[in-house]
């Protein structure tokens, strides 16, 4: 029998006969830790363990460790629901189950709808599929085969999924006699997905659009381990408490109004939130050398046909008609900080120009996405653009990236990763201008020994881009900086300055967004804290808490010298036990609370508490506050 040679990742290479699996492949020559591999990578395509190799090739193994090879014993997961499902609902059409960041679901179509009680039986029926231990087989039909397969099954959204994929075959696998549209891989049989949880169960579109039929879609989990599992079922009741859809009730910031579904509503607290991560921006950027500038909320067709943001995001966007004439709502802020360049000649000596705008927009989201701040149809963005020479742009990019940890750092973000993200299909500008931006990023984040991920195809249509994802309290990663580069928009809107030859030139302009979506930010960081914000955002920062009436007068004198001082503080004079006050304020998140009785009257002073540490001590209110007041400063 022939022989072929297998190169590994690590530059191992061994000789097996030709026509091996690659489980066995594995199996010889990682003996110990076999059993963790879930699929393989070779020229950049995953294969199931199942595959059979003819010729010499390079292969990755892929365990449920590695990232891509957890998503792939996601979507196994998916389909051992689906199994489950059209077990006990053989009238159910599938729609589609795809492994997502944190765990997979499917999609189905129901006779009568499924309540959160039937997912118990449905997880009774996967755990009988498990114990089976069903082989994944792959098999490879042609369109009109798979075709008439699905049709006698009735499924007419798989039908519809096969007469969009391109060329003349398509794959399935088959679990005894369930079988599902899929490319794969898959695990090697349903016995590997031994730990999963059922979480919920929501409403869906067919293809995310409202316009079609309406879906059931059932979410899970499922990892390797029984102790994996339970620590993610633990940390899902923690982010439970943590949702900021909740905490923004409980600690009155914010509500959405049926008569602005998707629009936020500012209460007093989530304004004085809002404010003060405003008002340091403001004092960073200026710190930085921006000039801060507005730009209109409606602007005309004729300047979003100019921008390019008409073919490429009209779908996203809100119109109405002035003088009979067409305009826009803005979805972004850009065109607007073109115009204002644009407006005034410019010379090289001015380079570079950092301009930036707290710039409310308007995106036209449909109503099956809104989810609380994370997704709005209103949102303010920190946007900056920066006009630079060629020569320029990399130190620019540079500074960017210094001013984006810097942020993050005061924020409390202390981790975050990063991802270039390249040219995708849709896109304006030359490949020339492409090739040198997508270059100048590479260079700033190997410059600054950054790591980072390059995501292929998923720049902004008019440039590559930097990402920033920031890790919360959780764990959980939140993409939330932005750093564009951008050349087409300069050319399409005939930027120009003079340079050293007394010539005209064309300038660089670079995107940049820290915080992304303010109000997006602003939900990151309830979550993050668990609504007990550090001292300098919390909207109340101490309470004065007198306890009776003979206390009151000498409570309402501190109270007004800290308000005085600049410091955000409440009086509870209410006629209640000084327990209750003390538990009320602790569920407010309140940072310090001031207790004041007899003994503090007579020495004038006040009895200091710190939520969730307790009694710090009787001390002087002068005193204390000069303590708050630069920890304030410090942003503590």
């Amino acid at each position: 029998m022939n022989q072929i040679n297998i190169t590994f990742n690590d530059g191992k290479k061994r000789s097996f006969n030709q026509g091996v699996t690659v489980l066995d492949i594995i199996k010889s020559t990682f003996p110990n830790s076999y059993l963790e591999a879930v699929a393989v990578v070779s020229n950049g395509q995953y294969f199931d363990l199942s595959t059979k190799i003819l010729n010499d090739t390079e292969i990755q193994v892929l365990s449920y460790n590695d990232p891509d090879g957890l998503q792939i014993f996601w979507h196994s997961s998916s389909h051992i629901l689906a199994y489950a499902v059209k077990s006990l609902y053989p009238d159910a059409k599938l729609g589609i189950g795809p492994a997502i960041s944190n765990g997979f679901y499917y999609d189905f179509q129901f006779k009568n709808p499924l309540s959160s009680e039937d997912l118990i039986q449905i997880e009774k029926k996967m755990q009988e599929i498990v114990k089976a231990d069903r082989l994944f087989t792959r098999e490879e039909l042609h369109k009109d085969e798979a075709i008439s397969i699905f049709k006698e099954r009735k499924e007419d959204f798989k039908i519809e999924l096969i007469q969009d994929i391109e060329g003349e075959m398509v794959t399935v696998y088959k679990n005894n006699g369930f079988l599902d549209l899929c490319r794969g891989p898959h695990v090697p049989s349903t016995g590997y997905i031994r730990y999963f949880k059922l979480l919920s169960i929501a409403g869906s579109y067919w293809r995310g659009d409202e316009r079609n039929a309406v879906l059931q879609r059932i979410y899970g989990i499922a990892f390797p381990s029984k102790k994996t599992l339970s620590k993610h079922l633990l940390d899902l009741e923690e982010a439970k408490k943590r949702d900021h859809r909740k905490l923004g009730k409980e600690l009155d910031l914010f509500s959405f109004q049926p008569e602005g579904p998707g629009f936020p509503f500012w209460h007093p607290n989530g304004s004085i939130l809002y404010n003060e991560i405003m008002n340091y921006m403001r004092v960073t950027l200026q710190k930085h050398g921006y000039e801060e500038i507005r730009t209109p909320l409606i602007l005309n067709e004729a300047l979003w046909h100019q921008s390019g943001h008409w073919d490429n995001y009209k779908e996203n966007m809100y119109f109405t008609n002035i003088d009979e004439q067409p305009y826009a709502v803005k979805p972004m802020n850009c065109p607007g900080g073109l115009l204002v360049y644009k407006n005034t000649p410019h010379s090289y000596k001015e380079f570079p120009i950092r301009t930036s705008e707290m710039g409310v927009v308007h995106r036209h989201e449909k109503s099956g996405v809104l989810h609380g701040l994370f997704r709005v149809r209103q949102f303010t963005q920190d946007d900056a653009h920066i006009f630079c020479t060629p020569e320029q742009m990399e130190d620019e990019i540079i500074g960017c990236i210094n001013l984006v940890e810097e942020v993050y750092h005061n924020f409390g973000f202390v981790a975050f990763q990063v991802e270039l993200s390249t040219r995708p299909a849709k896109s304006i500008g030359s490949d020339d201008m492409w090739q040198r931006a997508e270059k100048t990023l590479n260079n700033a984040l190997s410059k600054k020994k950054i790591d980072f991920q390059v995501n292929h195809g998923e720049g902004a249509f008019y440039g590559p881009k930097i990402d920033y994802h920031v890790k919360d309290s959780l764990g959980r990663m939140w993409q939330c900086g932005t750093i564009q580069l951008d050349f087409s928009m300069p050319e399409r809107f005939e930027l120009e300055y003079i340079g050293p030859d007394n010539d005209k030139h064309r300038p660089v302009m670079i995107h940049r967004a820290i915080l992304g979506s303010v109000e997006r930010f602003i939900g990151i960081l309830i979550e993050h804290y668990g609504g007990a914000f550090p001292l300098w955002l919390a909207p109340v920062q101490c309470i004065f808490l007198p306890i009776s009436e003979k206390h009151h007068k000498y409570a309402e004198n501190l109270f007004k010298q800290t308000i005085e001082q600049g410091i955000r503080c409440k009086l509870d004079n209410r006629n209640e036990k000084i327990g209750y006050k003390i538990r009320e304020a602790e569920v407010k998140k309140i940072p310090y609370m001031f207790i004041i009785g007899d003994k503090e009257l007579e020495s004038q002073s006040v009895s200091v508490r710190k939520r969730k540490e307790g009694d710090l001590g009787t001390q002087s209110l002068d005193q204390f506050l000069e303590f708050i007041k630069n920890q304030i400063q410090r942003r503590a």
